[in-house]
């Protein structure tokens, strides 16, 4: 709780500070701009009646030295009398002392004033008195976390019946990190984190967003998970085959070299589910196929054989024929192509001898491709918790993903 609160209020100290100066921001634009409209205004405004000014006063200046030349002239000696007076009279004829310049009406002189309401500030402070929310419990929460070989199946569930989610956003960090990143937006309520770290502690935090919002809802309860598995790896070093730098990801390339690709180790438990993902190699949809294409398990690695349709293994092919121990199956999955998940599910049924079957390991195998699945029981030898998987393929294209 208290770790939560001090997080909420720093978001939203630092929420409402970056409001402040964006508001402060803008009225400072707002007021300069007004300031430069009211200096254009009287600019404009003034320099007709200046110019009538500087006329008027230069005709009032005129008539003053007339009538100062006048004076002098009455109030003169007799004999320069007649003189002065001649002169005065042709300069009073020459200036017209009754004209005065075109002087704006009153109604045509602006008159400047700011027109400023308090309609601005009650909007801004229903706005502001609505803004943000405080909500103490988020609609969604983490429910499962579930190991898987490099990965963490991460489960989730909405919390608050009131609440319509459209999406869900899943993010994820180290336990030393400092941030988090998304590694999930969709409408699903679990997914497979993939590339993670055996036995590192992960941090998770899910939120949704309400349907027809734009903003999401507060994060849920960060929640740690990690997984003691392994990650799923095709082994290096097989001509006729490229492997991404993780080694999860193995592309059927363009050698003449064939055969089967193998598992690093027998990394497949009983329980788990094994998935293969064929997934697009640069232009290229998937390669050709071929009858002996095959996805599948096996309990040992054996060389020499360029297809798992053989003994000790069972297997789909590309054209969705299934193999138990290198015999066709009546039941037929869809093809395998481009974006297509096959998955494997097994389970111990039966341990001991069994002397209908001839074997004393039994186990139960469901393989799923494209919303249709086959179970059928695999009858062994010999006790097996955990397998080899395998892929071969005839045709360079094929890109397939497991994990």
């Amino acid at each position: 709780i208290r770790e939560s609160a001090t997080l909420t209020r720093d978001v939203l100290e630092q929420h409402f500070n970056d409001l402040k100066g964006t508001l402060k921001k803008l009225l400072d634009e707002r007021l300069m701009s007004l300031l430069q409209e009211v200096d254009a205004i009287e600019q404009e405004s003034i320099k007709p009646l200046d110019e009538c000014q500087k006329l008027i006063e230069h005709g009032v200046s005129t008539a003053d030295d007339l009538l100062r030349e006048g004076e002098s002239a009455v109030h003169g000696d007799v004999g320069q009398q007649n003189e002065k007076l001649c002169s005065f009279t042709k300069k009073a004829l020459h200036i017209q002392l009754d004209s005065l310049p075109e002087v704006p009406s009153l109604v045509d002189v602006p008159c400047l004033s700011a027109q400023l309401d308090d309609c601005l500030l009650t909007i801004l402070k229903n706005q502001i008195f609505r803004h943000g929310t405080v909500a103490s419990r988020p609609p969604v929460q983490l429910e499962e976390f579930v190991e898987k070989p490099g990965g963490i199946l991460v489960r989730w569930c909405k919390v608050d019946d009131d609440f319509i989610p459209q999406d869900y956003r899943l993010q994820y960090r180290k336990s030393t990190a400092s941030h988090f990143e998304d590694v999930y937006v969709g409408s699903e309520t679990e997914f497979i984190v993939l590339h993670i770290d055996p036995n590192v502690d992960y941090q998770f935090r899910v939120c949704a967003r309400g349907d027809g919002r734009q903003e999401w809802s507060p994060w849920s309860v960060p929640q740690i998970g990690c997984t003691t598995l392994v990650p799923h790896e095709w082994t290096a070093g097989l001509e006729g085959y490229s492997l991404s730098s993780r080694r999860n990801i193995a592309l059927r390339n363009d050698s003449q070299s064939c055969g089967v690709l193998y598992s690093k180790a027998p990394t497949y438990f009983c329980g788990q589910t094994l998935t293969f993902r064929q997934v697009l190699s640069g232009i290229e949809t998937v390669g050709q196929p071929d009858r002996r294409d095959s996805l599948g398990v096996c309990v040992e690695q054996q060389n020499g054989y360029d297809s798992l349709q053989r003994d000790k293994a069972v297997c789909i092919s590309t054209n969705g024929a299934v193999f138990v121990n290198g015999k066709e199956m009546t039941n037929q999955l869809p093809a395998v192509t481009s974006g297509s998940t096959v998955t494997f599910d097994m389970e111990v049924v039966q341990l001991g001898p069994s002397s209908n079957e001839g074997g004393n390991f039994k186990l139960r195998v469901t393989i799923s491709s494209n919303n249709r699945e086959v179970v059928f029981d695999w009858v062994l030898d010999q006790c097996c918790v955990s397998l080899y998987f395998g892929c071969s393929f005839s045709y360079p294209g094929w890109k397939v993903l497991v994990f």
